[in-house]
């Protein structure tokens, strides 16, 4: 079972109905819980084969009437979003610099519906080797977030005694610090081959064999368009990588062609929907 439907189901049973009020507003919380997820894979940076660090502090701009809705269960709604990110890294094998904290905040300019999320890294005051999922070393804090609608950005800044940070990557490369062995192909056999998505300018690592795409909450990576199916499509790594239609409504079009199974290559342009996604990899 996906990560996001543990969330909705333990949502759902809490305290009899208690959050009955919150599913009627606009913003509903398992968007929030995959807004989160997203951000994690947009901000993962690299720091060696075994460790990816992504952001634990993570801010929620609600518009007026949102806030208002959901803002007397802040506390426990930050709680099980705490929780769900840290299953999600869990699942993903990231690591965090420190405690994972999930803050609601009402912002003036956004309507009822819309949403931002911040993010930030923020070391503990303690230091400890991180584990998948669990807190990493302390150190200085990273640098404050930067946001925008619909994502923000924070990158982790090296605390004292740790490894230092890779330089930034060329465009469309991602992070990898200098001299370290390339994190292995989400293939699992230890190839050098690293695999990525980019949709609409946001890069979403394959860490897996299999990559499913669409509009459930249950796909790897969740895309909010009208014409794709809940399930649409699924990448597969492997020598050659392949993508598959998994019986989708409107299809799949891979370099300009309507298919059903195709090869895929750096670069290729897959479009479901309305939505454009290049595939990307690199040796390392």
């Amino acid at each position: 079972m996906g990560v996001l439907k543990k969330f909705e189901q333990r949502l759902e049973g809490l305290v009899n109905g208690t959050f009955a009020k919150v599913f009627k507003s606009e913003v509903q919380p398992v968007e929030i819980a995959g807004a989160l997820q997203r951000e994690c894979d947009n901000n993962a940076t690299i720091w060696n084969r075994d460790r990816t660090v992504v952001p634990n502090d993570f801010i929620v701009e609600l518009s007026a009437p949102d806030f208002e809705r959901l803002s007397p269960y802040a506390g426990q709604l930050g709680d099980e979003l705490a929780g769900m990110v840290r299953d999600y890294a869990k699942q993903q094998r990231y690591t965090f610099m420190g405690p994972i904290k999930v803050h609601l905040e009402k912002a003036e300019d956004l309507d009822t519906g819309l949403y931002r999320v911040r993010s930030r890294t923020l070391a503990s005051s303690t230091s400890q080797a991180p584990g998948p999922g669990g807190p990493g070393p302390g150190g200085a804090p990273a640098h404050p977030p930067q946001g925008r609608p619909g994502g923000g950005y924070g990158y982790p800044q090296a605390p004292a005694g740790a490894p230092p940070m890779p330089s930034a990557p060329p465009p469309g490369r991602p992070a990898s610090p200098p001299g370290a062995p390339a994190r292995p192909g989400a293939g699992g056999r230890g190839q050098a081959t690293r695999c990525w998505i980019e949709i609409n300018g946001n890069r979403h690592q394959i860490a897996r064999a299999t990559l499913v795409l669409g509009r459930s909450t249950e796909a790897d990576v969740r895309i909010d368009d009208p014409g794709v199916s809940r399930r649409h499509c699924e990448i597969r790594t492997g020598t050659p990588p392949t993508i598959q239609d998994l019986g989708s409504t409107n299809g799949i079009v891979v370099d300009g062609q309507h298919t059903t199974r195709a090869t895929l290559r750096d670069g290729s342009r897959i479009v479901v929907g309305s939505t454009t996604i290049i595939y990307r990899q690199a040796e390392g």
